[in-house]
C-alpha cells in the first residue's frame, strides 16, 4: 500500500502536463481583469473564491458590461453546474470521508484534476487514502492558478492601454470550445445556444445570458434522449 504522501505526489505528477495550458490561461485571466477596469484585489479575489477559469472571465465581463450581480453570480452557477456531475461520480470513492473533508476537497476539484483523479480511482479502487490523489492534483492546479493570476495582474498593469487585451476574451473561449466543434451534437447545442442568445438579446436585465445556456442544456438533454432511443451504438458516436 502506498503512503498518503506517495499518492499525493502521484496526483501532482498526473496533473503536471495540464499545467502547460493552465498557467497561460491564468496569466490571460489576470491581465483581462485589469483590462476590464477591475483593481488587482477584485481580480485576484475571483481566483481565490470562484477558482473556475472560464466562469471567472464571464463573471468579470458581465459586471464590466453592466449586468447585475445576481445575473453574474447565477451565470457562474450555470457554467459550474458540471461540478454536480463531478461530485456524483467522485462520491463513490469518497463515501468514507467526513463531511468536513469532503467540503475541503471539493474546493480543489476542477476539470483537469477531476479527469486525472477519476482515472486513478478507477484503476486503484482497493488503495487506501485515494483522496490524497485528488488533493495532489487539485492543490497543484490551485497554486499554479493563483500564481499565474498574479502574474497576469502584473502584466495587465504594465501593458499600454493602446495595445489592449480585450481581444483575448473571445480568443480564450474559442480555444476552449474548438475541440468540441468536431462533435456534431455539441455543435448543434452551440448553434442553438447562439441563436437563443441572439433572439433574446433585448430581454430585460441581460437575462439572455441565462436563457441561452438553459435552452442549450435542454437541447443537449433532448439529443441525448434521442440517441438513447436510436440505440446504444449511437451514444458512443460524436
Amino acid at each position: 500500500m502506498l503512503s498518503k504522501f506517495q499518492i499525493f505526489k502521484i496526483g501532482f505528477s498526473d496533473v503536471a502536463p495540464h499545467l502547460l495550458s493552465v498557467i497561460p490561461f491564468g496569466i490571460i485571466f489576470g491581465a483581462i481583469g485589469i483590462e476590464l477596469g477591475f483593481d488587482p484585489i477584485m481580480t485576484y479575489s475571483t481566483s481565490l473564491i470562484i477558482f473556475g477559469g472560464a466562469s471567472q472571465i464571464v463573471f468579470l465581463q458581465l459586471l464590466s458590461g453592466g449586468a447585475s450581480s445576481l445575473i453574474a453570480i447565477t451565470s457562474v452557477g450555470v457554467i459550474n453546474s458540471r461540478h454536480l456531475l463531478y461530485g456524483a461520480v467522485l462520491s463513490e470513492y469518497l463515501s468514507k470521508l467526513s463531511l468536513i473533508k469532503k467540503l475541503f476537497i471539493s474546493y480543489f476539484v476542477v476539470d483537469q484534476g477531476f479527469a486525472v483523479s477519476n482515472n486513478y480511482f478507477k484503476k486503484n479502487r482497493e488503495q487506501n487514502f485515494n483522496h490524497y490523489h485528488l488533493l495532489g492534483s487539485g492543490i497543484t492546479l490551485w497554486l499554479c492558478w493563483q500564481i499565474s493570476t498574479i502574474m497576469g495582474i502584473y502584466l495587465g498593469s504594465i501593458v499600454p492601454e493602446a495595445l489592449g487585451l480585450k481581444f483575448a476574451i473571445p480568443l480564450t473561449f474559442i480555444a476552449i470550445i474548438i475541440n468540441e466543434i468536431r462533435k456534431i451534437d455539441h455543435l448543434v447545442v452551440m448553434i442553438v445556444s447562439g441563436l437563443a442568445a441572439t433572439f433574446f438579446y433585448n430581454a430585460p436585465f441581460k437575462s439572455y445570458i441565462l436563457i441561452s445556456p438553459i435552452i442549450g442544456l435542454v437541447t443537449a438533454y433532448l439529443i441525448l434522449k434521442f440517441k438513447k432511443w436510436l440505440g446504444p451504438q449511437y451514444l458512443s458516436q460524436d
